[in-house]
């Protein structure tokens, strides 16, 4: 190679080293908060963790995950503000209840799960315009609420009475408590509201429950009854109450039949605002989403503990069989 040959081809060189040296450089770490009141190992961070490699993100590469639990007290994780005001946090995710610990949260953004109204919680201001730094999803349907009655009817045609176990201490909850009165009265059903407030008061409402002289028990789903679902579930196969829940987790522990959105899979979508926020997008101008697929679960082991047929129509149109 002749010397002027050499000496431009070092120029030519030199010149692509900048932009060769940036495309070589580590990516930026992002630093994921998880709380929750859930337990570990947590199926809800595993179908957000699993959305998030789905888009690229590697944990220790270009991500790193903060987890607090708190079992069932969102009191214990108000301590997390204090953190995420010390830290460099990019993005907070809340898995149910632990949201009202973070609702002091300002200027960070935060993504939710929530089974209730993040309207009526003062977490956003509308859901198709949130306005503030919470997005996420909610599995609130008022539609839901009376085809959950439907479904328990199809299933126990002699259904006369209905226990109702609801916490009111949950956005949105009265609202779900007239849809179900009203759809449960369009079938002859008479329901019977057995209200609570929080976890301390479920034994009472259980023994209330029981002492109703129901035909069946239909449990909302929220963060309470969620923590205690199994517990539940044993309570009206002791009572011999046909039971509906909201969510495939109380099927999975004893419930007779579930109706609703499918939580892992809502967790999963939720990465992909994740995705656009820690691209540089708003919570603000994410409009808070809704489930549109859901998923019905027959309990095939707690129907034959109940003695119930359960009619080849309900087997056939459910997504997933408990044998």
């Amino acid at each position: 190679m002749r010397r002027r040959d050499f000496i431009s081809f070092l120029v030519g060189t030199a010149a692509t080293w900048p932009l060769s040296a940036r495309g070589q450089q580590p990516e930026k770490l992002r630093r994921v908060f998880w709380v929750s009141t859930e337990d570990q190992p947590d199926p809800f961070l595993d179908g957000f963790r699993e959305g998030l490699r789905e888009r690229g993100y590697i944990e220790g590469k270009n991500v790193v995950f903060e987890l607090r639990f708190a079992r069932g007290n969102p009191d214990a994780l108000r301590g997390v503000i204090s953190e995420l005001t010390r830290g460099n946090v990019d993005l907070v995710v809340c898995s149910g209840p632990a949201i009202r610990a973070l609702r002091a949260a300002t200027g960070i953004p935060v993504l939710f799960a929530i089974s209730g109204d993040p309207v009526e919680l003062g977490l956003v201001k509308s859901l198709a315009r949130p306005g503030t730094n919470f997005t996420g999803s909610t599995f609130l349907s008022l539609d839901l609420a009376g085809k959950r009655v439907d479904l328990l009817k199809d299933i126990f045609p002699q259904l006369r009475t209905l226990a109702v176990l609801s916490n009111t201490d949950h956005p949105g909850e009265r609202s779900e408590w007239r849809a179900t009165n009203q759809a449960a009265q369009a079938l002859g059903i008479d329901p019977v509201y057995v209200p609570f407030l929080g976890a301390r008061e479920l034994d009472n409402a259980l023994t209330v429950a029981g002492n109703a002289r129901a035909d069946a028990i239909l449990v909302f789903p929220e963060g309470a009854t969620m923590l205690h679902r199994t517990r539940i579930a044993q309570f009206a196969v002791e009572q011999r109450l046909p039971s509906m829940f909201g969510w495939s987790e109380y099927s999975d522990a004893g419930g007779l039949l579930s109706y609703g959105a499918n939580q892992r899979a809502t967790y999963f979508r939720l990465a992909t605002y994740a995705d656009r926020v820690l691209r540089g997008e708003s919570p603000a101008d994410l409009p808070v989403e809704q489930p549109t697929k859901f998923e019905l679960v027959v309990n095939i082991k707690t129907a034959k503990a109940l003695r119930i047929d359960v009619p080849t129509s309900i087997l056939l149109r459910a997504d997933k069989v408990i044998e």
